[in-house]
């Protein structure tokens, strides 16, 4: 019996250790998304591989991912990444290669090659979403003429009242330019040149007294919603998820707009490779990929995927028109060049520190 018991106790304990080299860790931006994510990609990868998942949520950047890798101790899996970091990380050798060929191939058989959107993945990551950062405001607080084009945000005497930024230089140069009247096609190349910067900044300062400066997803809203800010950049997805499921009164401006893309990285060195390349293949399928839009109003970043797009889950409503990716919305949108980003991130981190202490 002593015998019997104590095969009973090693194969439990067999067991048991199986069951935990069976557990992923995935990292992603929580809030509406994260939940989004869990509802759409962790849940059925969980159901169709048994497979456990358990999320944890980051702020972005490559920091944690760097020191992760360059200490040997790596207890990330998979991230969830913007396409600027994950070419730099993949340049800086922090994320295992993702090859196209690896990729599910559409239902019509094109490969994932010809089916991404354009400029929507680096070597290191697969394609994911597109997002947009938009300006929105409370349509409570503009009972006669409303915004109607990022121009209005920047200004002051026809729409006063405070705004909301976040704090970086991401998309809010670009925003700057734009609405200072550089063409579309041109704002990189402007970026591109001292005046150009010097502009971008220029602009900002006509409304800097005004800004209330954000850094998490959850606050533009929030912010809105208490009447502290009239107008904010923010996340389509957060903006989107307080009109439909909390009944707010805020309109979105998808006239003058920054779209990006992002995807999932394995990050290099992680124990659980096979684990991780299993869950990438997963939601790059597709039918999977196309689930992230019945819970919020992010595109996938494949035409098969798009294709694919319904109606929202909880509320029933046409996702179309709420999507990044939808013809109506990207008439005047501007795709975030991430290759610039990728290269001049750090010199534009820096000099947007110095504007804000000045």
């Amino acid at each position: 019996m002593r015998n019997l018991c104590l095969l009973s106790s090693l194969l439990f304990a067999g067991f048991t250790a199986a069951a935990g080299a069976q557990t992923l860790t995935l990292v992603s931006w929580g809030g509406s998304y994260g939940r989004s994510v869990e509802r759409a990609w962790v849940e059925p990868f969980i159901e169709e591989t048994g497979i456990e998942v358990r999320v944890e949520d980051y702020n972005g950047g490559l920091a944690q991912i760097r020191a992760q890798v360059e200490t040997g101790n790596v207890f990330w899996d998979v991230v969830d990444t913007t396409t600027p970091d994950s070419v730099r990380a993949c340049d800086e050798g922090l994320l295992e290669l993702v090859p196209l060929e690896d990729l599910p191939a559409a239902p019509d058989g094109t490969p994932a090659s010809e089916d991404l959107f354009p400029n929507s993945r680096s070597e290191c990551a697969s394609a994911g979403i597109v997002s947009a950062t938009i300006v929105a405001y409370n349509d409570e607080l503009f009972p006669g003429e409303k915004p109607a084009a990022l121009e209005d945000y920047f200004d002051l005497e026809k729409f006063p009242g405070r705004r909301g930024m976040r704090r970086v230089p991401v998309v809010n140069l670009e925003f700057a330019l734009i609405a200072d009247g550089v063409p579309l096609d041109e704002v990189y190349a402007t970026l591109d040149t001292e005046a150009g910067i010097a502009r971008a900044f220029a602009k900002l300062d006509t409304i800097k007294d005004q800004i209330v400066f954000w850094e998490a997803g959850a606050q533009p809203p929030q912010m809105l919603a208490d009447q502290e800010v009239v107008m904010t950049t923010a996340y389509n997805g957060r903006i989107f998820n307080a009109q439909v499921l909390e009944d707010q009164p805020f309109t979105i401006i998808w006239n003058g707009h920054v779209q990006e893309t992002g995807g999932m990285g394995i990050v290099l060195g992680t124990p659980r490779l096979e684990l991780a390349k299993r869950f990438i293949e997963f939601l790059s399928r597709p039918e999977n990929l196309a689930q992230i839009s019945r819970y919020i109003s992010y595109s996938p970043a494949r035409y098969s995927a798009n294709a694919l797009v319904s109606t929202h889950l909880d509320t029933g409503i046409e996702m179309a028109p709420h999507m990044p990716a939808s013809e109506r919305n990207t008439r005047r949108a501007l795709n975030s060049d991430w290759l610039w980003w990728a290269d001049n991130r750090d010199e534009m981190n820096e000099r947007f520190s110095v504007w804000l202490s000045r």
